[in-house]
């Protein structure tokens, strides 16, 4: 516990909502790269937050095993509670927010953080709720000082740079049209996913038109210029042969999230200035940006069976009908595990179902061998990338990963990352060496195949 007689103390780094599923794991990841006996971390002081001390002492003793839990500040704060937010976000440099779901509990949390000037991480996959922080917050934001990333997790780190690694893979004249995404969850025992993320799915379809609302009520955004017709809808189900799988259109934040990156370039083709960036970083973020070219993107979720499809396609029927009024929301949420069919339950997954999950997502590009085709009239493309980003479980393990990196980033390159504002993860970490951090902690990135499509 914190010592009262320093309760003015300063930290790099608070964890908020550190006992619940996702965050403990969180916890864990930071700890790897707390350093208090050299200046070689950016985390030199970390602080735990959340409503119930005992809980957060708990889950720091797990986190911690099996050493001995490290002397981490618990600070007691509540989503309810503005003033013990505002008296959070005074005290700490950046906060990671772990208390989802979000349309009901990060309001205020976003709110106090951009007050204070303190930058801000979390691991929503929200799209009404992101979109709505950045409507009422962008501008103060930019104000104060601070950033406001949301979607720094599973949703939407892998769609973002997987996107745009796969999109740098067009070199020279070679332009992208359309680049569509598979995800494929995989288990050596069986997929159970955080009930957390299942709220925020029915919560998703409840508040579907607000999110319709808000959008109407702000400008167009700018939209990218992409070489070469809109793609075709296609089937509901696809039979994708050259990576083997069955797949369904996603509802997922990451289209949408990818979609806002890509409308931040055509006013910023260079991507966004740091607040104090050098010469040499000035000519890397450029560079950077000039070698991504924008293309449709879509995300299906996929499965190596047909019948693992129609067993997705059942529970978004359950989700999509259930979800629209009061009693069926009660009864999705009471009942997870029947109306997911086994994949969402209360309790969350074992330590062992976590270990053995693991994601691929791949990235299939189609486009033009040379962009004055499209000039000339080619409709069709006659060019394919195929890349892919494999990583350890969605959930638990990988959005801890991308997170504490992500975190790792802010800390240590601050001052090349925009002054302050609302953003998307890809626009601020793009040009950064996010990518190839998350190679060292257990995500890939490979190049499948180049070929030619016969027209």
């Amino acid at each position: 516990m914190e010592e009262p007689s320093n309760p003015d103390s300063k930290f790099d780094l608070i964890i908020l909502g550190a006992s619940g599923f996702t965050g403990k794991y969180v916890l864990r990841e930071a700890l790897k790269f707390l350093n208090t006996t050299t200046s070689s971390s950016p985390i030199q002081t970390l602080a735990l937050a959340g409503r119930n001390p005992n809980k957060l002492l708990q889950t720091l003793a797990w986190a911690s095993h099996p050493n001995p839990p490290p002397p981490i500040p618990i600070l007691t704060a509540d989503t309810s509670s503005p003033p013990s937010l505002s008296r959070l976000a005074a005290r700490t440099r950046l906060v990671l927010n772990c208390v989802g779901p979000f349309r009901l509990h990060g309001a205020p949390v976003v709110a106090a953080c951009v007050e204070s000037g303190c930058d801000y991480l979390d691991i929503c996959g929200e799209p009404e709720f992101m979109e709505r922080m950045e409507a009422e917050f962008h501008e103060k934001a930019e104000e104060r000082g601070g950033l406001v990333i949301s979607a720094c997790g599973f949703d939407s780190v892998p769609a973002e740079l997987g996107v745009m690694f796969n999109s740098r893979q067009w070199a020279a004249a070679c332009v992208p049209n359309r680049i569509e995404a598979y995800l494929s969850l995989e288990s050596d025992k069986r997929v159970v996913g955080n009930f957390g993320t299942f709220e925020s799915a029915v919560l998703g379809v409840a508040n579907a038109d607000k999110l319709q609302e808000l959008r109407r009520s702000r400008p167009r955004r700018a939209r990218p210029v992409i070489p070469g017709p809109s793609p075709p809808k296609g089937p509901t189900i696809e039979h994708e042969k050259k990576i083997g799988v069955w797949a369904v259109k996603l509802p997922s934040a990451d289209s949408i999230v990818v979609r806002r990156t890509l409308s931040t370039l055509p006013e910023n083709p260079h991507g966004l200035p740091g607040v104090n960036e050098s010469p040499e970083q000035i000519k890397k973020r450029e560079t950077f940006w000039s070698t991504v070219k924008p293309a449709h993107f879509g995300v299906k979720i996929a499965s190596k069976s047909l019948f693992g499809i129609l067993r997705l396609i059942t529970v978004g029927i359950f989700i999509g009908l259930l979800g629209k009024f009061a009693f069926g929301r009660r009864l999705l949420l009471q009942f997870p595990s029947v109306f997911s069919l086994g994949w969402f339950r209360k309790n969350g997954p074992t330590e062992d179902e976590v270990r053995s999950a693991s994601f691929k997502m791949w990235f299939v590009g189609t486009g033009f061998s040379d962009s004055t085709l499209v000039a000339q009239g080619n409709k069709k493309p006659n060019m394919e990338i195929i890349t892919r980003v494999t990583g350890p479980e969605i959930g638990y393990l990988t959005t801890p990963i991308i997170l504490i990196q992500c975190a790792l980033i802010v800390l240590s390159q601050r001052d090349n990352l925009p002054k302050g504002g609302v953003y998307t993860p890809g626009i601020v970490f793009g040009p950064t060496d996010l990518q190839k951090r998350l190679q060292e902690n257990g995500i890939s990135f490979d190049v499948i195949s180049k070929s030619t499509l016969s027209n």
